[in-house]
């Protein structure tokens, strides 16, 4: 009988001792969940029965109460979204596919939780219909070339509309373009042909100030002696290379100054002989020439004379 007491006893302190373990559980786990640490990157939006409870908190430790509160907390930092490729067609019928990046936080935790259901996901959404509205609008060049406007207008765009939402969008970025290949070798052609363009007006531009230049230097080589140092130049460059044969043609014209400098040779001699001869035969002429205009001049002063005369008797 004592045994069985003694048994019931034991049975009965080991159930209370059960049920103050699970208490003290319960409680210290509801202590604990009423227990929250916000970090310095983010806010805290408390909601007691329902209702927000003023503004965001943190950063720090902050009590609940059991049951009755609940928090939200909001990561302020700034989050890098890859938006999905997006298939356009362009103003000009161009079909392509564009990628996007988009960097954007939260600046009023409260509406980014009241005024929205997912802040991340909305964002994501309402930019991929944007940049599709958008780029639909340009034309494929536009797309290539004016990166940064689009980027501006996309931004705008987008900050406009998740405004209310408590989003800052800070910037937008189209990453690639991609297009059909076929277009591609036609831009790639168009773009050689106006390579092929650039070059041969440039050409024609060293062309023509090639020619000034020449008109230049062959009018400071009148003289023979510039002539003949140019040569000497010219065969002094190209004899660089010792295993090339050069047959260069010279004009005698260029050895009269050196033959003429020789005073005892025959050669300058004659030259000067011939010199003097047309020295003469032009004074020659000139002499003729010119009494033949006294002749003219005199005999049309004799007639003109006459009536005078022939008035005088």
């Amino acid at each position: 009988m004592y045994a069985a007491l003694a048994l019931l006893q034991a049975v009965g302190i080991g159930l209370v001792a059960i049920v103050v373990v699970i208490a003290a559980i319960f409680v210290v786990s509801v202590v604990l969940s009423a227990i929250k640490v916000v970090k310095e990157y983010e806010r805290g939006v408390i909601f007691r029965i329902g209702r927000v409870q003023g503004g965001p908190k943190g950063p720090g430790l902050f009590i609940l109460l059991p049951v009755v509160d609940r928090m939200v907390k909001v990561d302020l930092r700034t989050v890098t979204m890859d938006v999905p490729p997006q298939d356009v067609i362009t103003r000009d019928n161009v079909p392509a596919r564009v990628t996007a990046v988009i960097y954007f936080r939260v600046v009023d935790p409260n509406k980014s939780v009241l005024e929205v259901e997912n802040h991340v996901l909305a964002t994501s959404q309402i930019s991929q219909t944007t940049l599709r509205s958008v780029l639909g609008q340009k034309n494929l060049d536009d797309l290539l070339t004016n990166r940064e406007e689009i980027n501006e207008e996309l931004q705008k765009i987008i900050d406009e509309q998740t405004e209310p939402w408590g989003i800052k969008v800070s910037v937008v970025e189209v990453k690639d373009v991609e297009i059909p290949s076929q277009m591609q070798r036609a831009m790639a052609r168009q773009a050689e042909s106006e390579r092929e363009r650039r070059a041969k007006i440039i050409a024609a531009e060293g062309e023509y100030q090639a020619s000034e230049r020449l008109r230049q230097a062959a009018d400071r080589l009148e003289s023979p002696t510039a002539l003949q140092l140019r040569l000497f130049q010219t065969m002094g460059e190209i004899a660089v290379n010792q295993n090339s044969t050069i047959i260069l043609p010279i004009p005698l014209d260029l050895f009269k100054p050196f033959l003429e400098s020789q005073n005892g040779s025959s050669y300058g001699q004659g030259v000067r002989a011939a010199r003097r001869e047309e020295q003469k035969e032009a004074e020659r002429l000139y002499e003729e020439a010119v009494g033949e205009a006294a002749r003219e001049v005199s005999s049309e002063e004799v007639p003109t004379e006459m009536p005078d005369g022939e008035a005088n008797r």
